[in-house]
């Protein structure tokens, strides 16, 4: 079985964990408040705040910002936690379409569904590549809103050479074992903003000012020592792991680039692919082909979350052409850094024969 995601654990992260184990303090204290430390070094802003687990991080940001009551834009061609997120946390998700080649959201339809009502544009680093956030910082300006940066799945993606999760107001990652660094599971939420940084602080823990001074509802979304020895160490081999990943996004470019819809790599991005993503009309002989074969692969995503049941009973519709159509046509196949190249080659070999 040659499977879709792996995640890259060694020695080193054992040793670390025991460490842990040998202090006997499991919960939230030395090893996470170093890992939020050398995490924020990394993305290059002030705040690197952990949690629970990617979705939290999202909640989190976007009840610090007080989205409640109001409308936050975000694509529809992502993971479903992108749009409940915004729900849990008040307020109401507004669906605009992504662009057709970088799977990410789509200035222009931003603009069309902006209104007064309007809180937060929420893009959607998907699959590594980061979205344009040149344009989305630009009409988050004009009109007087946030942006939180969803890159749940861009871990050292860039634009114009700055780290995603440091260019808008305030982002959310997630560590989940298929994500191109993990804690086990686990989240992270990153900022410039002091006041923000205090709230997403404050609202983790119990909604705490000080010991057993409670001043909003709060809860308990901290991370243990455990997940961030974990996430030390994999931050520290993330560079690596990401190369890894875009040599053999590289070899696929080269063996596939003629005869499939490879992905289309923005210029001004660094793209760090937890995803390879490709376009075929015939998806279906091909996922049997796989199946056959004994390669994982992954539809990401079969439909979007404007169609969602959950979203159709809540009343949330959209008319999003663009991702309805990528959502019959996109397959990811494996990546991650620790494909072996004969698997790299069997994988290139299958999609070529189903295609022809």
């Amino acid at each position: 079985m040659i499977p879709i995601a792996k995640p890259w654990i060694g020695e080193d992260e054992k040793r670390e964990v025991e460490k842990v184990l040998d202090s006997g303090m499991l919960a939230y204290g030395d090893w996470v408040k170093r890992f939020e430390k050398e995490f924020a070094e990394y993305i290059g802003v002030k705040h690197a705040l952990s949690t629970t687990n990617g979705t939290q991080a999202l909640i989190l940001a976007l009840e610090a910002i007080g989205v409640k009551g109001k409308d936050v834009i975000v694509p529809s061609f992502t993971f479903i936690a992108s749009a409940t997120s915004i729900i849990r946390a008040g307020g109401k998700p507004i669906f605009v379409d992504v662009d057709e080649r970088t799977f990410n959201i789509d200035p222009d339809d931003v603009r069309r569904k902006i209104t007064p009502n309007t809180k937060a544009i929420m893009p959607v680093h998907l699959y590594g590549q980061a979205a344009n956030m040149d344009e989305i910082m630009e009409i988050a300006e004009e009109h007087g809103l946030f942006v939180i940066e969803d890159a749940a799945q861009a871990h050292g993606s860039e634009w114009n050479g700055k780290k995603v999760g440091g260019i808008g107001h305030i982002a959310g990652f997630s560590f989940y074992p298929t994500k191109n660094m993990t804690t086990g599971e686990g989240g992270m939420v990153t900022t410039n903003d002091d006041e923000l940084a205090e709230r997403v602080r404050m609202l983790r823990n119990h909604g705490q000012t000080e010991r057993y001074m409670h001043e909003e509802l709060g809860w308990n979304f901290r991370m243990t020592n455990i997940a961030a020895a974990i996430g030390l160490v994999q931050l520290r081999k993330l560079d690596m792991a990401n190369e890894i990943r875009r040599q053999n996004a590289r070899y696929y470019d080269e063996v596939l680039g003629e005869k499939v819809m490879i992905p289309y790599v923005d210029e001004r991005a660094r793209h760090v692919y937890h995803q390879y993503t490709i376009r075929v009309r015939n998806r279906d002989a091909l996922i049997e082909s796989f199946k056959k074969e004994g390669i994982g692969f992954g539809i990401y995503y079969p439909m979007g979350n404007h169609k969602q049941p959950i979203m159709k009973k809540l009343g949330y519709t959209a008319n999003l052409p663009v991702t309805d159509m990528l959502c019959k046509e996109v397959i990811s196949i494996p990546v991650h850094p620790l494909l072996k190249g004969e698997d790299r080659d069997k994988v290139a070999e299958i999609v070529l024969g189903s295609v022809n």
